[in-house]
């Protein structure tokens, strides 16, 4: 499904069944760290839990830098197949319930280049993700059900601002990858 040609979804990327297994792996096997990270002396609190997994060589200034796991090594060789594209790193958010939530931004750092690539993918409970134009500031949002690979093509850092946004009425959590290519 295209919603414009900056962004496509793909629902049921994974099975019911394999977004279930997926999910419980990550939330009780996944080493959570506290969301609290420091930084030129300050300190960060995280509305969400979150780590960073990379390929050697590639690291991010504020996470620590993990090793690939099993799990996570397999999710990308199953993305980068279907996408004919090689990431090297991985965000890895824990959204424990709908207090958690990231705000508006672009992911548009520099060391994703000028136009990245970037596979987002959703288990546990649906979420809302909104997205914004930055220039018209037309408004909308979709529901990313488990086992949904969002593709956020390179345009898409460009010209809109997206966020997970808080929901209070959610009790249940909410565990997301976004797959880059980090370049040095």
């Amino acid at each position: 499904m295209r919603l414009n040609p900056d962004f496509e979804i793909v629902p049921g990327f994974y099975s019911p069944d394999d977004s279930w297994e997926i999910y419980q792996c990550l939330l009780h096997e996944h080493h959570w760290p506290t969301n609290r990270y420091y930084l030129a002396g300050r300190e960060f609190v995280l509305p969400r839990l979150q780590t960073w997994h990379a390929d050697a060589g590639y690291s991010n200034n504020l996470l620590e830098t993990r090793p690939w796991t099993p799990l996570l090594s397999r999710v990308r060789a199953k993305i980068e197949g279907f996408l004919g594209f090689a990431f090297n790193s991985v965000l890895v958010n824990c959204y424990r319930d709908g207090q958690d939530y990231v705000g508006w931004h672009a992911d548009n750092e520099s060391e994703l280049g000028e136009q990245p690539l970037i596979a987002s993918l959703s288990f546990g409970v649906a979420r809302s993700f909104e997205f914004k134009h930055k220039k018209t500031a037309m408004h909308d949002w979709i529901l990313l059900s488990p086992g949904t690979l969002l593709i956020m093509q390179p345009n898409f850092q460009r010209h809109w601002l997206h966020r997970v946004p808080i929901e209070a009425h959610i009790t249940q959590s909410r565990i997301n990858m976004t797959f880059r290519k980090v370049v040095l």
